[in-house]
């Protein structure tokens, strides 16, 4: 099979953004008098959409009570959390190596695009992307099979061109919903094992087994 266009995950797959988002959600909880995990328990949180994490750790499907949530881990995290991220060991040469091959690259993140792209750029990995897709800020396309979807129509590519790299189940389980292959990768925070039950082609254990795998698929 081979593929053209590749989209990459952010959090924990280009970046890792465990202390900005783990200190802005419990930022969040305290202001909403509610039980504050220390940050190692929060882990997990990084993946799935604000409003799921939200809902299990205020144990509530109250939307505005959800985006009380979000709106305040949001007052925190744009002025101090976004940057409060490291870039991944390694990624820079990869993306390098796989635009210098061909390949279409895109970002595609639950994280607001108006977020996400400072991100990147703050890393200076804007060069290797075509363009940053994330979710709005009310969180339209935070589900990666929405987002994706999103994606192949805007950019006019097909599910069997395309292959989403990322590091939890959100990621692959959003490419399947759209026919769309998938790699998952072990330096996230997803666990082999949660990567493995959504059968993706590749799991890679660094940056380098990306290269090497399109190496020698001549994807």
């Amino acid at each position: 099979m081979s593929f053209s266009t590749i989209l990459f995950d952010l959090d924990g797959t280009l970046t890792d953004p465990f202390e900005g988002i783990t200190r802005s959600i419990q930022y969040a909880l305290e202001k909403m008098s509610a039980r504050v995990p220390e940050t190692e328990d929060l882990r997990w949180c990084i993946g799935p959409s604000l409003w799921d994490s939200f809902r299990v750790l205020l144990e509530t499907d109250d939307k505005a009570e959800l985006d009380r949530a979000v709106a305040f881990y949001r007052e925190r995290f744009t002025v101090t959390g976004l940057f409060e991220n490291t870039l991944i060991e390694g990624i820079p040469e990869t993306l390098e190596s796989l635009s210098a091959a061909g390949f279409k690259m895109h970002v595609c993140t639950s994280k607001p695009h108006a977020y996400a792209g400072k991100i990147v750029e703050h890393f200076k990995l804007m060069p290797f992307f075509g363009k940053v897709y994330g979710s709005e800020l009310d969180g339209t396309r935070s589900a990666k099979s929405e987002l994706i979807s999103h994606i192949l129509d805007l950019e006019g590519i097909g599910p069997s061109e395309t292959i989403m790299i990322g590091d939890r189940k959100h990621d692959l389980i959003g490419a399947n919903a759209n026919d769309v292959a998938g790699i998952g990768v072990l330096w996230g925070y997803g666990s082999h094992e949660e990567l493995k039950a959504e059968e993706p082609v590749l799991i890679a254990r660094s940056p380098v087994d990306l290269v090497e795998h399109f190496k020698a698929t001549g994807s």
